[in-house]
Parts: structure tokens; sequence; C-alpha cells
């Protein structure tokens, strides 16, 4: 929580030019590259909901609804979960590689020394890329789902597109939109401090920042199911 305030406090220095290109810079990196999976995820996610809901649904003639269960799924849980996980696991691991490498080489140390503030420097851009970045990837996410569930609701549930659609944008709603982005967006935070924290406490070399990777892994995991549980009770029931 300290760094992150920390971070906060040195965002009025993001309008710098040389902070702007590395907030860009990370947003490329950190968003944009990870497109491909995300993608690949979201789309078998679609479809593995759309799948299991159609066989139950069908049992009582109601599959047509499937696009309903698809699409609230996706906005409310599965859009911003797993987003989250798969920016945890990639771009999470690799800042915390990042941060502990220049840990244990002594570069954090050499930035202090020439009154350059690590926070600043290194976490401020990586916060504010993924805090802009994780929503428009989970909103992102939730369209690829609703595309395969749709693809598996028309091949192999019998489920007309425009159906599917209708009955999709019917009974979802607001609400949902934007409890899934506000979820997106605490668990973009959440990957880029926990990472920063566990990178800028390595030690113990390269052993250190293997550590420090797993840890980044496990406990942004952890934390993205318990703040995604608490969000969902706080605004659903």
């Amino acid at each position: 929580m300290l760094l992150l305030f920390e971070a906060i406090l040195c965002m009025r220095h993001l309008f710098k030019r040389r902070n702007r290109v590395e907030v860009l810079r990370q947003m490329f990196t950190g968003g944009i590259k990870s497109l491909a999976v995300i993608t690949v995820v979201a789309s078998f996610t679609g479809m593995i909901l759309a799948l299991q809901t159609g066989i139950e649904m069908r049992r009582f003639g109601q599959e047509v609804y499937i696009g309903a269960a698809v699409m609230v799924s996706m906005l409310r849980e599965m859009g911003p979960f797993m987003t989250g996980l798969i920016l945890a696991a990639s771009v999470g691991s690799s800042i915390a590689a990042q941060m502990g490498t220049m840990v244990v080489s002594e570069e954090i140390a050499a930035l202090e020394l020439m009154s350059i503030n690590p926070v600043r420097f290194l976490v401020m851009p990586r916060l504010v890329a993924m805090a802009i970045m994780t929503p428009f990837l989970s909103f992102y996410s939730c369209i690829m789902g609703v595309v395969g569930g749709g693809i598996v609701g028309m091949t192999q549930l019998n489920v007309p597109w425009s159906a599917y659609i209708d009955n999709a944008t019917r009974f979802a709603d607001n609400k949902d939109l934007f409890v899934g982005m506000l979820k997106a967006f605490l668990f973009g935070i959440i990957i880029v401090i926990i990472a920063c924290h566990q990178g800028f406490a390595t030690t113990q070399g390269a052993v250190g920042v293997g550590n420090a990777t797993r840890r980044t892994v496990i406990l942004s995991f952890l934390t993205i199911l318990i703040v995604g549980y608490m969000i969902t009770r706080f605004f659903y029931v």
C-alpha cells in the first residue's frame, strides 16, 4: 500500500515527455503484445461457457438463452478474471524479474545515487499503463468470448446468431459492464504493485529473482480471486 501511495504521488510528473513515452511503451509491451494470447483464451472461455451452459439448458428447451449466460458471465466475471490471470502470468512476472534483476545488479542503488526516484522512474509508468490497458483488454476479452460462444451456439446447439445476440444484449445491462471494467482496473493496479514490490524486495541473486517471480504470480492470482469476489458481493448481494 505504501508503494501504491508513493506511485500515486509521483503521478504529478506523468506529463513530462520522458514519462509519457515510457507509459506508451509499457502500454504496448504489456497490452498490445498480450492480445494474441488473450484472443485465444477468451474465445475458448466463451466457447466452453456456451457449450456447458447449452448442454444443460437444452434439457429444458432453453438453449436459445445461452447468449445471455455467456454475455453476463464474461462481462461480470470471466472477462476481467481471465485477463487478470493472463497479465499476472505474463506482464507481472516480467516486471518482477526485471525489477529483481535491477536490484541484485545494484541498478536501483545507482538510480538513487543519481537522485532519481525508482518509484517515479520505474513503478509509476507501469502502473498508469496497466491501469489504462487492463479495462480495454478485458472488454476485448468479453467480445471475443461472446463471439466464441456464438460460434458454438450456431454449430453445435442450433442457436441462430441473431437469436444469440438478441438475448445476449437484452439481459446484460450497463451495470455489468461497469463492474467488469472496475474489476479490470483494480486487477491491473494489483498486478503492477505486487510485481514491483516483490522485485524491489529481491535478495540472494539469481535465486531471489526466481523466487520473486514465483511469489508475484501466486500473490497476484490469490489477490485477484479475493478482490473479484468482494467486488461482486458488494455490487450484487
